[in-house]
């Protein structure tokens, strides 16, 4: 199966802790598509939440194709995610309990479908985030320090 990554969401990892992740499809215009497989999309600042029994996802850009003209969309509009309805009604209840959300990590086509990798997750403290940073900076202290003495 080729995955072929179209955009990620780095700052996720950095600003929430990852408890599950999920695959969806998610519902498309034709330039939409067309945009993606330029790769000209991003998923910075965006969310999904779970209404009236969907999943819809906001803020994710798709920048307008070029040769779309009048058939062109809207780069901000809301997005149908595709999800079984166990692992909806599953997020539903779980994004009820306080501090959870709804992140996308990545955009990906997978066996020609558009996909969205979801993640449930709860955010990060300020302190949470600086230990984070210690503790990657004292690991690549360690690895410097191994490379040295080989």
């Amino acid at each position: 199966m080729p995955v072929k990554v179209i955009c990620e969401n780095r700052r996720a990892r950095h600003e929430y802790h990852i408890m599950e992740t999920y695959e969806a499809g998610i519902v498309l215009q034709g330039t939409e598509v067309k945009s993606l497989r330029a790769g000209r999309a991003s998923l910075q600042d965006s969310f999904a939440r779970v209404e009236n029994g969907e999943v819809w996802l906001y803020n994710m850009h798709i920048s307008p194709y070029e040769q779309g003209n009048r058939y062109n969309h809207d780069p901000k509009r809301p997005r149908k995610l595709l999800l079984h309805k166990r692992e909806i009604m599953y997020l539903w209840g779980r994004t009820r309990e306080k501090g959870l959300t709804l992140i996308p990590l990545r955009c990906y086509f997978k066996d020609g479908r558009a996909k969205v990798e979801l993640a449930l997750a709860k955010g990060k403290k300020l302190y949470d985030r600086r230990a984070d940073l210690a503790e990657r900076a004292a690991r690549r202290e360690m690895e410097r320090a191994l490379k040295r003495r080989i």
